[in-house]
């Protein structure tokens, strides 16, 4: 995106067109992407299903049609494409639409022109919690896939100190501690958490003034401590198990497809 230039000698060397994030929910795929888009100095254009999608039949190729030529005049652009297994999933279901397949195709077809294309400056970033379900015309069109996995206790302890270092905490809050007492939370859970946390003084000031039937008018809230997040976590439960069917799918999927797997396969049998 940044560098053109270095990719304009030989046929090898030449940009990435599609990129596939996936992983779990509430992982940040979203927002890696806006990042990505941020660091490389592109625009960014989201959609999903509802943008390409039309009750006029022909309108969808249309609007894929006018995607893809709107993003070549706002080059260099990222266009991401949100839940991109309910757009580009696999063909051949037993309640697929001809309209939807036609603006599958559509959509295959655009993204083709530019893989061919190597100087618009284009690419196609997709996330999923179910890589899975994509079609394999459209796996093969995302050479990069990424897995972005629960955080571990290392990037929750990050990820805790960004939420919570503006707040008024005890002395010595043991964040450290914290990190590790939420294992299996992913990044929307923990902001969840650290919000039911924040409710508790608030809930004590309320229940105080409630008992002597005065109401501060500038009321002075305690310091949030770690027992308040201990006490929080039984109303804020990971919303991924770690052996759930869906996480050993992702893995098994991740180690087929993904960047950094093994590659096995099974062999074919009859």
């Amino acid at each position: 995106m940044r560098r053109p230039e270095l990719f304009t000698r030989g046929n090898l060397l030449r940009p990435c067109k599609g990129i596939l994030l996936f992983g779990p929910p509430g992982t940040g795929k979203t927002l890696l992407a806006k990042a990505l888009a941020t660091e490389a100095g592109a625009n960014f254009i989201s959609i999903t299903g509802s943008t390409l999608t039309s009750k006029w039949f022909g309108d969808a190729e249309k609007l894929t049609k006018a995607l893809f030529s709107f993003a070549s005049k706002l080059a260099p652009v990222i266009i991401f494409v949100d839940e991109v297994d309910s757009l580009l999933g696999a063909r051949g279901g037993a309640f697929e639409h001809e309209a939807t397949r036609r603006m599958r195709n559509e959509f295959m077809a655009a993204w083709d022109g530019l893989r061919s294309k190597d100087s618009q400056r284009i690419l196609i970033l997709g996330a999923t919690n179910r890589p899975f379900d994509l079609d394999d015309a459209v796996i093969r069109r995302l050479p990069r896939r990424i897995y972005v996995d629960l955080p571990d206790a290392e990037n929750r302890l990050k990820i805790l100190k960004i939420f919570l270092t503006p707040e008024n905490l005890e002395t010595g809050f043991e964040f450290d501690k914290l990190a590790k007492e939420t294992e299996g939370y992913s990044g929307s859970d923990l902001k969840n958490l650290c919000i039911a946390a924040a409710y508790r003084p608030v809930q004590e000031l309320l229940q105080e003034e409630n008992k002597d039937s005065v109401t501060n008018a500038s009321p002075d809230l305690r310091p949030l401590s770690l027992d308040d997040f201990i006490q929080s976590k039984a109303k804020v439960s990971p919303s991924v198990a770690y052996d759930a069917t869906t996480m050993n799918e992702l893995r098994k999927w991740n180690e087929q497809y993904g960047e950094g797997g093994t590659r096995t396969k099974s062999p074919f049998g009859f």
